[in-house]
This record gives structure tokens, sequence and C-alpha cells, in this order.
């Protein structure tokens, strides 16, 4: 028997489920029509809220950085790979969210590995809602912090466990802004009054609410005017921004602290200057104008009152992510690979 033959295995069972992914290939840039293995289809499934992914300008950007600064960073950013243009990147987000300071990492899943351990340990705790992303699951897991899920979107539920565990020497609520399959949002304004109620820390992923929510899409908090009152805001440049990479946004101790504890700003090479100027460019489009978020808003209106009008169950979505609930996993997969073929 091979050492290796658990993995055909458990390939097997994911295939029988069918939980098995067939990675499909996208040829030329991300839009609403792309050509994926030879065919030119409409495009449902992309979170390029924004349509910044493709966008004249970001190119323009990115390609200028590459003669300025080449294409790799060469180092970690802690060492030689900071840039004028990360810094430039970080004062900007800044001030897009209103907070003193943001840091910056290759992506909104290494910014939660990076906060969450360095906030939080042994004889901590972790609330986390019971549909949170799976890097805030992995954040808290590395953190060796104990783990109490809440039900999702419960500030009952919450304040409930919450108020078990008096013991704990620092207590961390996180949750994400918008919750990226069901497209509801979180009750922020509850879980902060729960939060300055039994002082505990208030973290966010807002991934899906930038560039959606609030003011020209400045985020989860902006959008319930919560400015001050959460303690760390994890974001992504990958979605609405249209780019890749991640950031902490806080203050300037927080982010102080990161670049001193975060591992993945510590460990692993800085995020291109291409991509950093592209990102940039991203900031300040939509510092400028809202008039991006305002159409998406209309377009989100009108796909959801024709997709609810044929029939579809779109469940309790509050945003523009529209998940179309079948109810069984073989039924969905039968109804994408048909929309594909068809």
């Amino acid at each position: 028997m091979n050492k290796l033959d658990f993995i055909t295995e458990e390939l097997e069972k994911l295939k029988e489920t069918g939980l098995f992914i067939n990675i499909r290939t996208i040829e030329g840039p991300q839009g609403a029509w792309i050509t994926v293995d030879g065919k030119k289809v409409l495009n449902l499934c992309s979170n390029n809220y924004l349509g910044f992914a493709n966008e004249q300008q970001l190119k323009s950007s990115a390609q200028k950085a590459i003669e300025t600064y080449g294409v790799g960073p060469a180092a970690v950013r802690t060492i030689a790979g900071t840039t004028t243009l990360h810094k430039e990147l970080e004062r900007k987000l800044a001030l897009f969210k209103g907070v003193e300071s943001t840091i910056t990492f290759q992506s909104g899943f290494c910014a939660n590995l990076a906060v969450i351990p360095a906030i939080v340990g042994e004889g901590d705790v972790v609330f986390s809602d019971e549909l949170n992303h799976a890097s805030i699951i992995d954040g808290g897991r590395l953190s060796k912090a104990k783990i109490v899920r809440y039900g999702h979107c419960n500030p009952k539920d919450l304040e409930a466990k919450i108020s078990e565990e008096k013991n704990a020497r620092r207590r961390l609520i996180i949750t994400d802004g918008v919750f990226s399959m069901e497209g509801d949002i979180a009750p922020l304004p509850e879980i902060v009054k729960i939060a300055d109620e039994f002082g505990a820390i208030t973290m966010v992923d807002d991934a899906h609410g930038e560039g959606v929510l609030g003011r020209g899409g400045r985020g989860i908090v902006d959008h319930f005017n919560q400015h001050g009152r959460v303690d760390i805001e994890v974001g992504t440049m990958s979605k609405a921004f249209g780019v890749v990479g991640g950031y902490i946004a806080g203050s300037k101790k927080l982010t102080d602290y990161l670049a001193q504890k975060g591992r993945p700003f510590l460990f692993s090479s800085a995020v291109t200057a291409a991509d950093v100027a592209a990102c940039i460019t991203a900031v300040d489009t939509l510092s400028a104008s809202d008039a991006l978020v305002k159409q998406l808003w209309q377009n989100t209106e009108f796909f959801q009152e024709k997709i609810k009008y044929a029939g579809f169950n779109i469940g309790n979505t509050k945003t523009p992510i529209t998940p179309i609930i079948l109810g069984d996993t073989k039924v969905a997969r039968d109804f994408s690979r048909m929309l594909f073929e068809d």
C-alpha cells in the first residue's frame, strides 16, 4: 500500500458527494463576459464588483510601476521590500477608511492569519460568527485561543456566550461584515454595543463590504456610522478594488504592533509594486467619485428583481451577492453545468 493512497480515497469521496472542484481555465481578462475553456460565457460568479480588474487606468499604473520598480519585491517588507508605493497605498487607504493607520498584506487571508494570533493566544477567547470566512477560522486555530462560535448574526447568542467567559484574559469578537455565501450584513451596532459592555476587542472582516457599502464604498463601519468604535478592520484589495492584497485598518499602535508581530508581514515577500500601484489608482478612483458604487447598486436591484420574478430563491441577501438557493448539492451542480453548457 502506498503511503499516499489515502489521498485517492479522499478524492473519490469528494467526487461521490459532488464536492470535487473542477477548475476551469480563463482565457483573457476578467469582465462581464469571459472566455472559459475556449467558450465565451456570461460571468455570474466573480467578485469584481466594480469592474476594476481590467480597467485601463489600473493597468497603466501597473505598467508604469514595473518600469520604475521592476516586477518583483525581492524581499519581505521589514528588510528591503517596502517601496514608496506601499507607504502611499497605506496612507490613502487610511484616509479612505477614516482611520488613523493601515498596514497592507499579501492577501485578505494573510491579514487574518497575521492579526488574530497577534492579538489573542492561550488564555484568551475568540467569539466568532458561525458563518465566518475560512481565513478567520484558520487564524483562530493558529492563535491557540479558545474559540466560541455564536449563532449567525445573532447578538443575543453572542451576549449569552460572552457572559459565560468571565475568566478570559482577553476577549475578541470577530465577524464578517458581509457574508460571502448568503450576502447578508452583520448587525455591527449591536455587536459593538456588546463589546463595549464586556470590554471585548471588536474585529470585522470587510472584504465584501468595501466598494459596496457606505459612502462611496467605504465599507460596513461607514454604512452603520460606527467610526472609532471598531478596533480592527480587515480588508482585501482583490474584490471591489480589483487587484490583489489585503490590509488591516485601525489605530497607529495597532499597525505598528502588527509590523512587529504579524507573521505573514514578517516572513513572506511584499506585494509587487505593479499590484500596489494598481491598488492606489483603484482607491483614488473610489475616493473621487461614488458613481461606480451607485451603478453597482442599480445593477444589483435590477438583477435581483428579475431573478426573483423568475421564481428563484435568493435568500435574505442585502448586498450584490445573489445566491441561487436550490437546496440540494447535486441539483446545484447540475444546474451550474447546464448554465455553462447552454
